[in-house]
C-alpha cells in the first residue's frame, strides 16, 4: 500500500489488485522465484511482441473502463494493437505546458517524489540508499549534482506515457545502461534497489534557465522499450522527447545545487513518504535566484 496526494491537498491510499499481486511476488519466496524469469528482458520482449499484435486489441476497452480513462483528452482514432493504444497521443491543445520560462515543469504524468542529493552524492528512496554514481555509472557526472535535487516521476499503467523536455536547450548524446526490468511499483522499491538494477537511458540538457538538467528514463516490468526521439540536438520547452511501451515506468530528473527550488507541497509530501500526483507541463518548482 502506498499513499498519494494531489496538488489540492487531498490524500488517499492506493492498493489495487495489481499492487497486492506485486507485494506478494516481491514479499514471498515462490513469487521471487517467478520474478527471476519475469524480469528478464527477453521475457519482456516476448510480451511486447504480443502487445504489438492485433490480437491484443481485445484488452483496450476493458482497460479504459477499469481505469476510468477520459479518452476525450486523446486523439480520436482507431488503434491497431494494445501498444498502439498505450502510446496514444494527446489531442491538439489538450495540455498546454506552463509558459513562464522560470517555472520548472513536470515532463510527464506521474506520481512524483523529490529529495535532496547530499554532498556525498547519495539520496534515500523507499528504505534504500542510492549513490548517484551507481545510478549513472559515472563518478564525474554524479559530482555535478551534489547538493541538488533528484525528481522521481513514477508512471502508472493508466498514465499518459509520453514525456517532454522541461526547457529550451542543447541535449547531449544519450548513455544507455543495460539491466533487468523490475516493476517500479513501491512493492519492489521497498525491497530492491530497482533504479540501480533496471535498464535505463539518460542525457544531459544544457538548459536556458535551470543549469544542466539530467533526464533519465527507466524501463520497468513488461516494458520492453524506451522509445526516444533523435538525440544530440537543440530542443524546445514542451517538445516531446519520447515514450514508453506498455507498463509502469519512471522518468528521473536531476538538478544542480542552487538552480531549482521545488514547490513546498511536493517537498512536504516527500518528507512524509507521500507521492504527489502531477501532470505533464504543470508547475512543480521554479528557478532559484541566488541572492548576491
Amino acid at each position: 500500500m502506498h499513499v498519494t496526494a494531489d496538488r489540492k491537498g487531498a490524500v488517499w491510499e492506493e492498493n489495487s489488485l495489481q499492487d497486492k499481486a506485486l507485494e506478494w511476488m516481491y514479499g514471498h519466496l515462490p513469487g521471487r522465484l517467478f520474478l527471476k524469469l519475469l524480469i528478464r528482458p527477453s521475457v519482456s520482449k516476448l510480451g511486447g511482441q504480443f502487445l504489438d499484435s492485433s490480437l491484443s486489441k481485445a484488452f483496450i476497452r476493458p482497460f479504459i473502463n477499469r481505469n476510468s480513462i477520459d479518452m476525450s483528452e486523446y486523439e480520436k482514432r482507431s488503434y491497431v494493437s494494445y501498444n498502439d493504444f498505450f502510446k496514444r497521443r494527446l489531442a491538439p491543445g489538450a495540455r498546454k505546458p506552463e509558459e513562464n520560462p522560470e517555472i520548472f515543469i513536470s515532463p510527464c504524468d506521474s506520481r512524483l517524489t523529490v529529495c535532496e542529493i547530499d554532498r556525498e552524492s547519495t539520496f534515500f528512496i523507499k528504505h534504500t540508499w542510492y549513490t548517484v554514481s551507481g545510478l549513472l555509472r559515472d563518478f564525474k557526472t554524479a559530482d555535478r549534482y551534489a547538493g541538488g535535487y533528484i525528481w522521481i516521476f513514477r508512471l502508472c499503467v493508466d498514465d499518459y506515457h509520453r514525456y517532454i523536455y522541461i526547457d529550451n536547450g542543447k541535449e547531449s548524446l544519450r548513455r544507455r545502461i543495460p539491466g533487468v526490468l523490475h516493476t517500479v511499483n513501491p512493492a519492489a522499491g521497498d525491497r530492491l534497489p530497482v533504479y540501480k538494477e533496471n535498464a535505463r537511458e539518460y542525457s544531459l540538457l544544457k538548459s536556458e534557465n535551470f543549469g544542466t538538467v539530467l533526464q533519465m528514463e527507466v524501463g520497468a516490468l513488461l516494458v520492453g522499450k524506451i522509445e526516444n526521439c533523435q538525440e544530440g540536438k537543440t530542443v524546445k520547452r514542451g517538445q516531446e522527447k519520447g515514450n514508453f511501451a506498455f507498463g509502469g515506468s519512471t522518468v528521473i530528473l536531476m538538478t544542480q545545487a542552487g538552480k531549482v527550488r521545488p514547490d513546498e507541497d511536493i517537498l512536504e509530501n516527500a518528507g512524509k513518504g507521500i507521492e504527489t500526483k502531477v501532470r505533464l507541463g504543470e508547475r512543480i518548482g521554479c528557478k532559484k535566484v541566488i541572492q548576491e
